[in-house]
């Protein structure tokens, strides 16, 4: 008898859950209610979406400060002549609110004393983003290095304590610049296949980024080649002030038609059509002599490619985003100009970005003069394309 609860007691202890287990209704009132009072997640709020509102339209800067093909390099003269302020005059005039600024680290990286920049270079970069800055331009400052810098990043555990020091007084240099005019985006196309390495060494540089600059957006985004699926891969980083990034090129074999670098058999397939179309894919696919190829650009045409398939793409994107309640931008898209005839080029870019817009994203279009460009550049000037602009719902000066 000294173990067993007197009669009254028992039931004295056993009448809130013999309450629950009467009346279950009461559960879902209390949860409804602590729903009601929990944030929503269904769409973006806080600093970061509010500042997506400068990233609406942009154009991606490449080969002025990463990407170089002048053979004399990272030089002083290549700086001044290659991108001007007319240059960024055209970008302002042309419609774009931003630009994405790739910037190779390597020529200022200095190995084992990686926070110690280069003043030289520094001042390169910074009379730079003055002239982007002074034509009402927004700047994301899109570290950009050459791929051996990012396949030692995927396996080096010192280099990446290293890339944290650059990043602390990096971002310390630009962190005093107006916030809603000056992003930071951590690394374009990691070289890490490995997702889950990427998601810890991303935090940890986005750390080191907010250490440095407490009041900036970081951008984040997915591991290899930052494509749709490595962003729905990602949880979110432990920071309110962060948008997130993914590249769209889909389906490569339609926008990277003829290029000789990425797949050997790219330079091969040529004249892709989009929409895609069977009769159109078999053509461009008798010019590659492998079979496994050949088949890869006829189920290109099967695959039927038009707006439809765009949107279910990038829709999945949108539903991550609304998810885990955060803002998005697609820093790269583009069409290589060489061999897509101007149909086929514009009617996909005008697919994309109308499907981006459509959820809210900013954009970012590859790239403002080089081989995906919105410009013609000669010696006579820069001469918008008015077709690409027109397909990117922005006008020609």
């Amino acid at each position: 008898m000294g173990s067993e609860w007197p009669s009254h007691q028992l039931c004295t202890c056993l009448a809130p859950l013999l309450l629950v287990l009467l009346c279950p209704c009461q559960l879902p009132a209390q949860a409804s209610k602590a729903q009601q009072n929990a944030p929503s997640r269904q769409a973006p709020e806080g600093i970061a979406a509010r500042r997506l509102a400068h990233l609406r339209h942009g154009v991606n800067l490449s080969g002025w400060f990463a990407q170089v093909a002048d053979p004399k390099g990272y030089t002083k003269d290549h700086f001044a002549l290659h991108t001007t302020p007319s240059d960024l005059a055209l970008i302002k005039a042309m419609g774009f609110d931003h630009v994405r600024l790739s910037i190779n680290p390597q020529p200022m990286f200095r190995e084992g004393e990686a926070d110690a920049i280069p003043t030289e270079y520094l001042g390169y970069l910074d009379e730079a983003v003055r002239n982007i800055l002074a034509n009402g331009l927004a700047v994301i400052l899109d570290i950009h290095p050459a791929r051996e810098f990012k396949n030692r990043l995927a396996k080096d555990d010192g280099l990446v304590e290293q890339f944290e020091d650059f990043w602390r007084a990096f971002a310390k240099h630009y962190g005093a610049l107006d916030p809603d005019s000056v992003f930071f985006e951590i690394l374009n196309e990691p070289g890490e296949q490995d997702r889950y390495r990427w998601a810890g060494v991303q935090a940890k540089l986005a750390a080191a980024i907010r250490e440095g600059a407490s009041q900036s957006t970081i951008i984040a985004a997915g591991a290899h080649w930052s494509a749709d699926d490595d962003l729905l891969f990602l949880e979110p980083l432990r920071d309110a002030n962060v948008i997130y990034s993914f590249h769209f090129y889909e389906p490569h074999i339609f926008t990277h038609q003829g290029a000789d670098w990425g797949a050997n058999f790219w330079h091969f397939a040529r004249g892709l059509a989009y929409p895609s179309t069977p009769e159109s894919a078999e053509k461009a696919a008798a010019e590659v002599p492998e079979a496994a190829h050949r088949l890869y650009v006829i189920r290109y045409g099967f695959e039927r490619w038009n707006g439809a398939r765009v949107e279910a793409e990038i829709s999945q994107v949108a539903e991550w985003a609304r998810r885990h309640g955060v803002p998005v931008i697609c820093a790269e898209f583009g069409v290589y100009r060489k061999y897509a005839d101007i149909e086929s080029r514009t009617a996909w870019l005008a697919d994309v970005r109308s499907s981006l817009e459509r959820h809210g994203m900013g954009w970012t279009v590859w790239d403002y003069s080089g081989g995906f460009g919105v410009v013609t550049k000669s010696e006579s000037g820069a001469a918008p394309d008015g077709p690409t602009l027109r397909a990117l719902g922005l006008k020609t000066p």
